[in-house]
């Protein structure tokens, strides 16, 4: 039952839906959710339909190999990020008066939520096939418009998410944590409630 829960995570690599599911459940039980994408900086996306992508975000996806950006983007999550999360969490999972919340981001690697340990506290990571992930970034990033650097720094980002999404995977089986496959689901409904399934 979630009667005791106060904080439910929600992790998975770019482009799995989790920003989706977490508006989902948090509709679906009147919670507030927010994203770790905003508490520290790091090179985002390598696309910008308003502009250039930025010099510093350009040579990051060029220089690095997808191993690297991995080791890279986990590096900035343990240093940056996951001290804010562990806070956070432990503020709505311990006041009343700040109420209960879903949080998602690529940043809630599985160790490292499995360390935190608290009570009150659920989470699940999402998962997708390459396939999926592909056709999803592809669109995203416009990859057909594209131009060949556009399209290099692109794959090198799409590399990086295929990678981070089986080591993702491998790590949660390794640490008996749940994982959901969104497609295996119809629609987002299904999903939804599969996902808090899981949590009870």
């Amino acid at each position: 039952m979630l009667d005791s829960t106060r904080v439910i995570l929600i992790g998975g690599s770019s482009h799995a839906g989790k920003s989706t599911l977490a508006e989902a459940v948090a509709g679906r039980l009147g919670w507030a959710w927010r994203s770790t994408d905003k508490l520290a900086r790091h090179p985002g996306r390598p696309w910008n339909h308003q502009g250039e992508v930025k010099p510093h975000v350009a040579a990051h996806y060029a220089e690095l190999s997808p191993e690297e950006l991995i080791e890279d983007v986990l590096a900035h999550y343990r240093q940056n990020v996951l001290p804010q999360v562990a806070e956070l969490i432990h503020v709505h999972a311990t006041d009343d008066a700040a109420g209960p919340l879903v949080l998602e981001g690529s940043a809630l690697w599985p160790a490292e939520v499995a360390e935190l340990d608290l009570e009150g506290v659920k989470a699940l990571w999402l998962t997708a096939s390459d396939e999926l992930l592909t056709a999803r970034i592809h669109a995203e990033s416009r990859y057909a418009e594209a131009t060949p650097t556009g399209k290099y720094l692109t794959d090198k980002f799409l590399a990086r998410t295929l990678l981070y999404n089986r080591q993702m995977v491998a790590a949660c089986a390794q640490l008996d944590l749940p994982v959901c496959d969104v497609e295996a689901y119809p629609d987002a409904h299904q999903l939804t409630e599969h996902c808090l399934s899981l949590l009870t």
